[in-house]
């Protein structure tokens, strides 16, 4: 769990970075910029919004030979070893990212070169580092009053409710390549921001593990349960698999099995399917781990909870309640009609 709110600017610099294979050029502020105690807290915020609104996917650091060799991963300890190098070291963390815009459709931008403490990660407050990069203007319109009438001025600048790249590094975990979460709104560039510049690999920890489970869980929900079963069997089987995970704090696998999967033939193609498709989500070898809440919660509010029927109708199932789906909703079918229908039994209508 990550808590910005308390956060502090302790430096920042600005500057300017072109397209390298378009011959722009970079500029490199010669000291770092003074916000005064309006700019501070609406930069503070530009900055750190967008970390706040999404789901903790952490990064690290990763060379293939060893982080040694690894420049940002370097770059980036000089600073948390000397604060006081901040601007400096951020001027070598721009030329790098310079160095990395080859692509054509890299677009030329202000990057922002933060040092932070008061960063709240697992309980804990450690200092960060932070590197922004603002690429696409909007237009806007700036009025000045002049005698007895307004100017309209036609201005471009950055729009401070939408970051364009992003990334927070926390001085938690150096030998692993430091725990980093990154945004990027611009997709189209993503290899350019976390591969060529960044230069990371996804941290595998309770979180990564839970959401990789999860999603193999639900992929199998989709191509197995729903087959062999209904749809019905496919949402349920997801509700209990979540559950499941919501009401432990650690993952066993058998224990998961026995108690999600009633049916012994689902039992067995669950061991297959998982012998077969794991390296696609990197749990080949996972049969327990930590639980990470903040990834359960991610998970459910994903799910899907309503039966769609092509003759216009919705089943919505109640997961507060699911044990109402099991007792109370049968599916058959009916001859005559030559029709699939679900029975749905009830004492009384809620009037809203």
């Amino acid at each position: 769990m990550i808590n910005l709110y308390s956060a502090h600017i302790n430096s920042l610099s600005i500057h300017h970075v072109g397209n390298k294979s378009h011959n722009e050029p970079i500029f490199l502020s010669s000291e770092p910029y003074k916000a005064d105690d309006e700019l501070t807290p609406l930069l503070k915020e530009y900055f750190l919004k967008p970390f706040r609104e999404k789901e903790e996917n952490y990064f690290q650091f990763f060379h293939d030979t060893d982080l040694e060799f690894h420049e940002l991963f370097n770059l980036a300890s000089e600073i948390f070893d000397n604060p006081e190098s901040t601007h400096e070291v951020g001027r070598k963390i721009t030329k790098h990212l310079y160095d990395q815009s080859l692509h054509p459709h890299i677009k030329s931008g202000e990057v922002y070169i933060v040092h932070f403490d008061h960063l709240q990660i697992d309980n804990e407050k450690v200092e960060g580092i932070g590197i922004f990069k603002s690429e696409i203007k909007q237009d806007f319109l700036q009025f000045s009053k002049k005698e007895n009438q307004f100017d309209a001025h036609h201005l471009q600048g950055v729009n401070l409710n939408k970051l364009d790249k992003g990334c927070l590094i926390f001085n938690v975990k150096k030998e692993e390549g430091y725990k980093i979460l990154s945004v990027d709104s611009n997709r189209y560039d993503t290899k350019y921001w976390l591969e060529s510049f960044l230069g990371v690999d996804a941290l595998e920890d309770e979180n990564f593990q839970t959401k990789k489970y999860l999603k193999f869980c639900q992929d199998f929900a989709k191509d197995v349960v729903l087959p062999a079963e209904d749809k019905k069997e496919e949402v349920m089987f997801m509700n209990r698999a979540v559950n499941h995970f919501a009401k432990n704090d650690a993952f066993e696998e058998s224990l998961f099995i026995d108690e999600v999967i009633d049916n012994p033939d689902l039992k067995t193609e669950f061991n297959h399917y998982k012998s077969e498709q794991a390296p696609k989500y990197k749990i080949e070898d996972l049969t327990s781990f930590p639980i990470a809440n903040t990834a359960v919660s991610a998970a459910r509010k994903k799910m899907k909870n309503v039966i769609n029927l092509d003759t216009n109708i919705q089943i919505k199932m109640d997961f507060i309640n699911p044990e109402s789906a099991e007792r109370f909703v049968e599916k058959g079918w009916d001859e005559e009609k030559q029709m699939y229908y679900y029975l749905v039994y009830f004492n009384k209508e809620h009037k809203d």
